[in-house]
């Protein structure tokens, strides 16, 4: 999930209207887990088709990417590859957290217990290969490009953003300013109250903007020093160090200007593999990519995927393929090119 940098990082409220034009590189395994865990029944339930092939992922693409579409927004969507070996352990805590929560979303579900349930059941998503794949299927029929990342899609998405290819990273995760995208925009396509974990409380979600360049400056800090400040608080390469939030580290980097010298003068154990956590995230393995092109929906192909193979309503389908072919001001196909 990343490193949690809200603390100290300042946020700019956005709608979508703003970025109406703009081309956004989304992290695409980011994108597909918040669907999977949200887009589910009151008992935890995912959406299944009639053959019990999960769905709330489908769903999520097809509404989302239409709303994005509707509003001018060009997305691509970037890929995760292999993960690196500095992430094994993250991905081994991960494994076993699932498991816990799949214990517990049962214990839950058979005391009828529907609240808790639904919240363990959020934590016991898994992406697999054919989700993926039949992700970038849709992706292919809605016209929507596609990059594949050799590691974190993350670290592709900000080398892209860093290169001008795209005008910022969409994701929920910090990392991408870590990995150096100049802009970050975060709960795009998402607002509204939200409740949170484990509290009878809400907060209003809206769209924001962090501009990485105008963050640094506000805080006194360069990229590697903010590297440092997350590797205080705990990246998914590592823990991080007991009693130390954003706020904290952010003055004991300043102190002490690096990660190393903060840690020898306060008697703190450098958090294991330090330099090459910062290495991978100043300069992480990045992908050549072909030149971003959109194009007009494949309206058989989306209905083939939707309606055909899943069962989506026609209606529904049919009703947020027009939204895009109105984006042209017109009602057929032909008058998309122009838009894109």
């Amino acid at each position: 999930m990343g490193v949690d940098l809200s603390d100290i990082l300042a946020t700019q409220p956005r709608e979508m209207a703003n970025f109406k034009g703009e081309m956004l590189a989304v992290d695409a395994h980011n994108t597909l887990y918040q669907f999977l865990a949200i887009i589910r029944g009151p008992d935890g339930t995912p959406l299944k088709d009639s053959e019990g092939r999960v769905t709330s992922h489908l769903s999520g693409l097809l509404y989302r990417n239409t709303s994005f579409l509707e509003a001018g927004i060009r997305p691509v969507y970037v890929f995760d590859g292999e993960p690196p070996a500095l992430k094994a352990k993250t991905i081994e805590d991960r494994r076993a957290r699932k498991e816990t929560a799949e214990r517990e979303y049962k214990e839950a579900l058979a005391r009828g217990d529907l609240e808790t349930a639904r919240s363990k059941a959020q934590q016991t998503v898994r992406l697999d290969h054919h989700m993926i794949d039949e992700t970038k299927d849709v992706l292919a029929a809605l016209g929507i490009p596609v990059v594949q990342a050799p590691s974190e899609g993350e670290a592709q998405a900000a080398a892209m953003a860093a290169r001008g290819a795209v005008n910022g990273v969409a994701s929920q995760d910090f990392d991408s300013l870590l990995f150096g995208a100049p802009r970050l925009v975060r709960n795009l396509a998402v607002s509204g109250k939200r409740k949170l974990p484990g509290r009878d409380a809400f907060v209003n979600v809206v769209p924001e903007l962090i501009a990485l360049p105008e963050s640094l400056q506000a805080l006194g800090i360069t990229r590697e020093q903010l590297i440092d400040i997350a590797m205080l608080v705990g990246t998914d390469f590592n823990e991080g160090v007991r009693g130390y939030g954003p706020k904290k580290a952010l003055k004991l980097i300043k102190e002490h200007h690096r990660l190393e010298e903060a840690c020898s003068v306060k008697g703190i154990e450098l958090p294991p593999r330090a330099a090459e956590i910062r290495e991978f995230f100043l300069h992480p393995p990045t992908a050549e990519f072909r030149e971003l092109k959109w194009s007009p929906p494949d309206r058989a192909k989306v209905l083939e995927i939707f309606v055909e193979k899943h069962q989506f309503s026609l209606q529904r389908v049919e009703g947020a393929l027009d939204k895009v072919a109105a984006v042209a001001g017109a009602r057929n196909q032909r008058s998309l090119d122009g838009f894109f």
